[in-house]
């Protein structure tokens, strides 16, 4: 019984410490360029990557494969890129930026999207 009470209390303080961050909502777009694939049979769906933002950092889920992050304006002007390593699970962002941007995660020849406000 003790032990039953100490995993929910553990469970609960995890739950609380992320309750601070929130989810960006990713949407699979396609492939970057339209390169025909080299097989015939179907591909399994892509999972979509699951990112935190706190603040000015963007938490990214362990083992997660390089990505390239980009920041665009409302106008689609580029206005900020990094590398995410599949090392990492924190990005800090420049504390420069404020307002809406449209993200990119570019995986290879995927392309991920999302909308943030800083």
């Amino acid at each position: 019984m003790k032990k039953l009470f100490l995993m929910i209390v553990g469970a609960f303080i995890y739950c609380t410490s992320l309750s601070a961050q929130r989810v960006i909502s990713m949407t699979f777009v396609g492939d970057i360029d339209d390169t025909p694939l080299s097989h015939d049979y179907p591909r399994t769906p892509i999972e979509v990557p699951l990112v935190y933002i706190d603040d000015y950092t963007l938490t990214f889920e362990m083992n997660h494969p390089n990505y390239v992050l980009i920041f665009k304006d409302e106008n689609g002007e580029q206005l900020y890129t990094v590398p995410v390593y599949s090392t990492q699970t924190d990005v800090v962002l420049p504390s420069n930026l404020s307002g809406n941007y449209e993200i990119h995660l570019v995986m290879g020849n995927w392309l991920f999207t999302g909308w943030i406000n800083l």
